[in-house]
């Protein structure tokens, strides 16, 4: 209600969000997909409850690991699946009933897709081709769409004259010459050699932001999400855990999921010993410390979560914290050198600064940290059983 007040109120003002200002591309409205076993009755649930607004312009990325969902969203975005319930809408129209090739969106894949007895200008060509277009407006369009992923000159070649990056450059110009509303990009580096897919990952947001076309794309590499995407939606499971960008994605994970798939980080998980204002005492496995929160009541299950960055230590007791370890192991990666300090229950933290900073490097260490560096996760298992204690039969 106080919301909803403070939204009329701005309104009042002529001031909106951003998210009432922007036009929705593509919207998702309670989308699931369950998949039916040999009986007919549905026996995998890979997309639940889904609820996501693509907005006009942007690269979004659908982050999770092998199985999580996020290829099976973007087909049924596609039309090449269809959602067993919810609704899906393309700049504000429903797609539900409609073929892929009804749907203004197109889609680049993985494998490239070419035809190989065509030369480069041909498959570029060929959805054009298919709408009947004149000759000359398609040599125009197709020239102009091959300088734009620079691939000027190349017109009379074959795929199989072609490197990889060149496929996929051949791949995307074929997909944005039908000038699409939203372009749909399932993990279509994935073929590449790390060098070419970092090139790529550069060549693509450029050509993204030139275009400002709304771009869809799916990942499983944490690395890429960050670097191209305007926002990132991480699914597990088929849930849609958090979306945001990258910057809160990485700073304010909302779920442990979150927090350990997004780069690293170390969990402390435990309880609410006690609440004194905006002091939370917490007692983990391994000792305890003190956080400062807000919404907790004792007894609560609790994860706090502190990037290897922001860890800090010392060769002495620290007042609030009560976790004392003992150096394992220190490791360099390139730039960075990793301290890693075992606790009293096995647990393994890790403690990262840039190469020539000082980290201990055998011994005893008190760890602690910094209150504005520690992220707060309500555990999803106190949620389920406070439900539970709700249910009356």
């Amino acid at each position: 209600m106080k919301r909803a007040k403070k939204r009329f109120e701005a309104n009042k003002l002529g001031v909106m969000s951003v998210e009432e200002t922007r036009k929705k591309m593509v919207e998702m409205i309670g989308v699931n997909k369950i998949y039916a076993d040999h009986d007919g009755h549905g026996s995998n649930h890979v997309v639940k409850d889904l609820n996501l607004s693509v907005y006009e312009g942007e690269f979004l990325t659908l982050l999770g690991s092998s199985g999580c969902g996020k290829t099976t969203t973007l087909r049924m975005v596609a039309g090449f699946e269809e959602a067993t319930s919810g609704t899906i809408h393309v700049e504000g129209e429903s797609v539900g009933s409609k073929e892929p090739f009804e749907r203004d969106v197109n889609t680049v894949f993985q494998s490239y897709a070419l035809f190989p007895h065509m030369t480069v200008h041909d498959n570029v060509a060929y959805g054009l081709k298919m709408k009947k277009v004149k000759k000359p407006e398609i040599k125009k369009r197709v020239e102009e769409m091959l300088e734009l992923v620079q691939l000027g000159g190349f017109e009379k070649r074959y795929p199989s004259q072609l490197s990889g990056g060149q496929k996929q450059r051949v791949a995307i110009a074929r997909a944005l010459i039908n000038q699409p509303k939203v372009l749909l990009l399932d993990e279509p580096l994935g073929a590449l050699d790390l060098k070419l897919r970092k090139q790529m990952q550069i060549e693509l947001k450029r050509l993204q932001k030139k275009l400002n076309i709304t771009f869809i794309y799916v990942t499983h590499d944490q690395e890429e999400a960050l670097i191209m995407s305007d926002r990132i939606a991480i699914m597990d499971s088929g849930v849609l855990q958090q979306v945001g960008d990258p910057t809160d994605i990485y700073e304010n994970p909302k779920t442990k999921f979150v927090a350990t798939f997004i780069g690293e980080t170390n969990l402390f998980e435990g309880s609410v010993a006690e609440v004194s204002g905006d002091a939370i005492g917490i007692t983990v496995e391994s000792g305890g410390f003190t956080v400062k929160g807000a919404n907790f009541a004792a007894g609560e299950l609790i994860t706090v979560s502190v990037q290897p960055e922001k860890m800090l230590y010392s060769a002495t007791p620290v007042p609030g914290f009560a976790l004392q370890g003992l150096v394992k192991d220190q490791v360099y990666v390139g730039s960075i050198l990793k301290t890693i300090v075992v606790l009293s229950d096995g647990q393994e933290v890790k403690i990262e600064r840039l190469a020539g900073q000082e980290l201990p490097k055998n011994g005893l260490v008190y760890l602690f940290w910094n209150d504005a560096d520690a992220k707060l996760i309500r555990d999803m298992d106190s949620v389920v059983y406070e439900a539970a204690e709700n249910v009356t039969l």
